[in-house]
């Protein structure tokens, strides 16, 4: 039995958990207002909010409701359009009514949704990171100049609103339902969900594994849709990051936003949270799973492009039985890892990075944010007196594989810091390389753009190392 509370009605249903969360909605319950658009996570028009307790406090998220799951919905607050509607229209609807943000109004709700999302999801509000959050939903009529003025209006009139006695209050959800911007039921669901969490209890079956579903819905959405499937990315046990001792562990469930968001990983590696913007949509980053990029085996994957040069491990799990696989070890080909049946990753460990460590991450996609990449590079490096102590360099889009560039970090390794020595580490690169040329580009193609990625590394450390016309010259 999957329980959850949809809108403001409680859910029981049978169906089988690998159900898409779109479909029930529109097609079981009649609610369509999600809108049905790409169906691969692109447009956002299917956006819908799914609010979790953790630690006895309800927290919000957007996600592409095409590409979730109906089990993960269980013991959850499912949101849609609908259960946003007042008596009349709240101030952001107003204002995308005033300010032409809606034309054909298809993308509409998705938008109302996200921009809902955001303000459930923050406590302070601007609208940059208004735009940043909402950056997953697309609209191709109307153009985006009235749907900025519409946020940036709304912000103004919440932030004035909330601030009235001269401080905000804790509970944000709270303040946006006196001031009729939710609705009033809001207030019940975390106790509704805590009841619910008392009563019920999930099936589990054991196959297949899916985790955020992120790609599974998009590949083989035929293999899952009408099944019972495993679901790993609501397993709190997977999920969390921690410090022990210099190592961190990610819960192998843990999702892209919420190491985005880990104060420890910001402490530790404070430049990958703008890195981490480049991998998809905000409903993307809500869903995706470390666990799952791994297991994925994509070969442009660039959560694993990076934690490869960070020299992760894997622990893996199975009958109480447990073992520890280094990343670099774990992909044996197209595909194919170390992973045995009905194993699973529980978590990714590595040490944090010594002090004075300079790190990197460069991706070269049709689209800098919201696309997969054509081929991408990390590197981590450390530097004493001129000279290179350890280096590590990875590869993605150019190989069978995410690739851990072997030789050419080893060559890195003791040699002075000089442009001689980053070309021979770029030639070295070259030969380890095996690209082929598909949609994303040619073979040569991809060659040169490895080239100008490991290039880019240096230079931005070291602009003034590397004359011009070797950059530009084909090597």
């Amino acid at each position: 039995m999957i329980s959850f509370i949809l809108n403001n009605e409680l859910i029981e249903t049978t169906l089988p958990s690998g159900v898409v969360l779109l479909d029930f909605i529109r097609k079981e319950r009649r609610l369509t207002g999600t809108k049905e658009g790409c169906r691969e996570g692109d447009c956002g028009a299917c956006t819908v909010l799914v609010g979790e307790l953790i630690d006895h406090e309800i927290k919000y998220k957007t996600v592409n409701s095409c590409l979730f799951p109906l089990g993960d919905a269980h013991l959850k607050h499912i949101v849609t359009i609908e259960g946003l509607n007042l008596n009349e229209l709240n101030y952001l609807q107003e204002k995308f009514v005033y300010n032409g943000g809606t034309q054909c109004g298809f993308c509409t709700p998705g938008f109302i949704v996200s921009s809902v999302g955001y303000l459930l999801a923050n406590q302070k509000y601007d609208l940059d990171s208004s735009i940043e959050f909402i950056s997953g939903n697309i609209c191709r009529c109307t153009g985006y100049a009235g749907i900025k003025r519409s946020l940036s209006e709304t912000i103004n009139y919440i932030n004035s609103k909330l601030l009235e006695n001269g401080e905000l209050n804790k509970n944000h959800i709270e303040e946006l339902v006196k001031i009729k911007f939710i609705p009033e039921y809001f207030l019940n669901i975390p106790e509704r969900l805590k009841q619910l969490a008392k009563t019920k209890t999930e099936k589990e079956i054991a196959l297949p594994l899916v985790s955020g579903g992120t790609d599974l819905y998009v590949q083989k959405w035929e293999d899952f849709v009408d099944k019972e499937i495993y679901l790993l990315s609501s397993k709190q046990e997977l999920k969390g990051i921690k410090l022990i001792d210099k190592e961190i562990f990610i819960g192998s469930a843990t999702t892209i936003s919420e190491i985005e968001d880990s104060e420890i990983m910001n402490n530790s590696i404070p430049e990958l949270k703008n890195y981490l913007k480049l991998f998809g949509s905000k409903q993307i980053r809500n869903r995706a799973t470390i666990g799952g990029n791994i297991v994925n085996a994509s070969p442009i994957a660039d959560m694993v492009n990076i934690l490869l040069v960070l020299n992760a491990k894997l622990h893996l799990i199975k009958e109480n039985k447990h073992r520890v696989v280094y990343l670099r070890d774990f992909y044996k080909g197209y595909k194919e890892f170390d992973k045995r049946d009905n194993e699973i990753i529980t978590a990714v460990s590595f040490n944090v990075p010594e002090k004075n460590y300079l790190f990197n991450f460069e991706k070269i996609s049709r689209r800098t944010y919201l696309d997969i990449a054509s081929v991408n590079s990390s590197f981590l490096c450390y530097l004493e007196n001129g000279y290179i102590i350890k280096a590590n360099l990875s590869a993605g889009g150019v190989a069978p594989i995410p690739l851990y560039l072997k030789n050419a970090s080893s060559f890195l390794e003791g040699k002075e810091l000089n442009s001689t020595n980053i070309f021979e580490c770029i030639n070295i690169a070259l030969s380890e390389i095996a690209p082929i040329s598909d949609a994303r580009g040619s073979a040569e193609y991809k060659a040169l753009l490895l080239r100008q990625l490991i290039l880019a590394h240096f230079i931005k450390f070291f602009p003034d190392l590397v004359p011009v016309e070797l950059i530009t010259q084909e090597g």
